[in-house]
């Protein structure tokens, strides 16, 4: 049993890719004993696939009528079923949610898809790029008069899709042990991105924010909110939002001339950047640090993945770790008391088949079964 809060909490986890085993990470981390439910004859197990971390993998052939019978059994032993197939493949493997809640009225029954289990494009094809097209936010990114620019997929695969399905999911376990009631949870990626969008579309409703990219307080638009390439060609972020920490940047920085008290007129927003630009150019980045790190400035340098183990508050935190040699973000978030930890390494597919069976209660002659079956 792993330590955690979720500890003692039993996931089945529908191999896929991206957002679906991220989602399952999170939950091992806290604890949970997920157990994947891969393709017999598939790949994986690489240390690599870090999303992997300390779960549980089972390998059958769905395609078996004796493999689609030993997920139900697993699914009566399951307090969460999480997939993010199209719409109505469950269904149609025999798997779907009427027949899982039947078995087991108490699971609850995660779905993660980009466009949602109902809608017009519920059955198409699409990715992160196009889910939070739908939603405003990519619309939002980028620079003035220059074509939108893709957040990587963290929006819509991982923001959007896999941390609401995680946090939807362990809402209804929440509710399911108090009422004994399982339910469906349908985590679109289209609903979690314009639900990250929240305070932008009050903004624009109330007419403090403009559609042109490039325009806005938190956007890049301002001079005091946005990123500068330093002497040396690196990058920091400066964020000086508040007077407070804007008299610092000014104080930090030497922008002594009287345009500088002007902070939030729009207008002189483009002259200020462009002075701005040129004064971060004076310096390296690590002079910029010595200057700004670890004041009220808000100010950080942009490190790329490989620098930023080696910052000394990740250090500090442990926020990256190594596990087999491959460096890795550390569990999110943190507990006082039920303390997370990664908990295992990258399983290789099927390697717990035997083990996740028999814990789920499957008699010696019932494994036999399945193995002359061929359904593992």
């Amino acid at each position: 049993m792993g330590s955690g809060p979720l500890s003692g909490v039993k996931v089945l986890e529908f191999a896929g890719i991206g957002p679906g085993p991220f989602c399952g990470m999170l939950l091992a981390d806290m604890g949970a004993e997920v157990i994947r439910i891969d393709r017999k004859g598939a790949r994986g197990g690489s240390k690599y696939e870090i999303s992997s971390r300390g779960k549980k993998s089972i390998a059958l052939d769905l395609k078996k009528p004796e493999a689609i019978e030993t997920c139900l059994k697993l699914i009566e032993g399951a307090d969460i079923l999480q997939e993010g197939f199209r719409p109505g493949v469950m269904e149609r493997l025999g798997l779907g949610p009427d027949v899982a809640l039947k078995r087991n009225p108490k699971i609850v029954y995660g779905r993660m898809t980009g466009w949602g289990q109902t809608g017009m494009l519920a059955q198409a094809a699409g990715h992160d790029i196009n889910y939070i097209s739908l939603t405003g936010a990519l619309h939002a990114i980028g620079r003035p008069g220059e074509k939108p620019v893709p957040p990587l997929n963290l929006v819509g695969d991982f923001g959007g899709g896999a941390l609401y399905l995680a946090m939807g999911m362990l809402a209804a376990l929440v509710e399911a042990n108090k009422t004994g009631k399982g339910q469906v949870v349908d985590a679109a990626m289209t609903d979690g991105a314009a639900s990250l969008m929240t305070m932008f579309y009050g903004f624009t409703a109330s007419g403090m924010w403009k559609e042109e990219k490039g325009a806005n307080l938190l956007d890049g638009g301002t001079h005091f909110y946005d990123t500068y390439e330093t002497k040396d060609g690196k990058w920091i972020s400066i964020g000086s939002i508040e007077p407070q920490f804007y008299a610092l940047l000014r104080e930090k920085a030497g922008l002594k001339e009287d345009i500088w008290d002007h902070q939030m007129d729009s207008s002189k927003w483009p002259e200020m950047k462009k002075k701005i630009e040129a004064v971060f150019k004076t310096k390296t980045r690590d002079e910029w640090c010595a200057i700004m790190e670890n004041t009220d400035i808000c100010f950080a340098p942009v490190l790329s993945i490989s620098e930023a183990k080696d910052h000394q508050h990740n250090k500090d935190r442990q926020t990256i770790v190594e596990v087999d040699g491959v460096p890795q973000p550390n569990i999110a978030p943190r507990f006082s008391r039920t303390v997370s930890k990664i908990q295992g390494p990258i399983p290789q597919v099927g390697a717990q088949t035997l083990d996740v069976l028999k814990g789920f209660g499957f008699s010696e002659s019932q494994i036999d079964g399945l193995k002359k079956a061929e359904a593992i």
